[in-house]
């Protein structure tokens, strides 16, 4: 992969120079590749991505808990089925219940149409996984999906009937889609971002790892401590790596442990290209 760095708000004062760091993939590598490393999807056509904070579960690891049993047992009388994007009807009006989920879950102009038309007609949706009532058939929840067996899966967005948030059922298809996965032995389910105590909800699957920024973490400690870290005054910040109570906390105190457990290495001399 080559790598963009895209400038955003510095602060002179604390010496911030805050770069996005973007990824285009070269001839060879795979979305997989990129979601290794951890990035997601930048563009709906997997042609540019971005270096996030994102969750993902080591299927490898996951067993059910009693909580993730609790949920299933919830949705009984559910049905579910893994259908290839070409094969899904993407009808008018499953167009416009789902936008107007999104316009109520995440808030006015966050999906318009022409970006949900832009996701199940690009690249980055290659499955979606429905969800049916067992007795009558009529949709409850459908989940975006791309999927690079068997090595992963991205459970990108879901949308479902808002009738049923009591029982849960955003959560079922979530936890329906782990358990799903890991019985069709893919490797990892990525479960997007976690920049908010709200996002939490995506953490309680045994085998939780979450991207740092420089390594996959299995410490649900840290990855609340970055939750609580940016609720502090602004004043009070400065960048993660220069605070030594992270460093203690999480890392024995030895930003060498971070360094050596970095998937990013360049490739290049001087004069010359560097790929990551």
């Amino acid at each position: 992969m080559k790598l963009l760095f895209s400038e955003s708000g510095p602060d002179y004062s604390r010496y911030l120079y805050p770069y996005v760091v973007w990824a285009v993939p070269e001839p060879g590598e795979t979305p997989a590749d990129l979601y290794e490393r951890g990035f997601l999807p930048a563009s709906p056509n997997l042609d540019r991505f971005c270096l996030c904070r994102h969750v993902r579960v080591d299927l490898t690891r996951f067993r059910p808990s009693s909580e993730n049993r609790r949920v299933l047992r919830k949705g009984e009388g559910v049905d579910c089925a893994l259908i290839p994007r070409g094969d899904f009807d993407y009808t008018a009006e499953r167009r416009q219940r789902w936008h107007a989920f999104a316009r109520e879950r995440f808030g006015e102009g966050v999906m318009p149409f022409e970006r949900l038309d832009g996701l199940m007609h690009g690249k980055v949706i290659t499955h979606l996984l429905h969800f049916t009532h067992r007795e009558d058939g009529r949709d409850l929840g459908t989940a975006l999906l791309y999927v690079e067996p068997p090595r992963m899966a991205h459970y990108y967005f879901a949308f479902y009937d808002l009738a049923w948030f009591r029982q849960s059922l955003g959560l079922h298809m979530m936890t329906r889609a782990v358990v799903s996965f890991a019985e069709a032995g893919f490797r990892h389910l990525y479960l997007g971002t976690c920049y908010s105590r709200r996002a939490l909800y995506k953490t309680q699957f045994e085998g939780l790892e979450f991207f740092n920024g420089n390594c996959w973490s299995p410490s649900l400690e840290e990855l609340k401590h970055l939750i609580a870290r940016q609720e502090r005054p602004e004043d009070g910040r400065t960048h993660l790596l220069v605070e030594n109570d992270y460093l203690q906390a999480f890392w024995e105190g030895r930003l060498d442990r971070l360094t050596d457990a970095s998937p990013f290495r360049l490739h290049g001399g001087p004069g010359g290209s560097a790929r990551a």
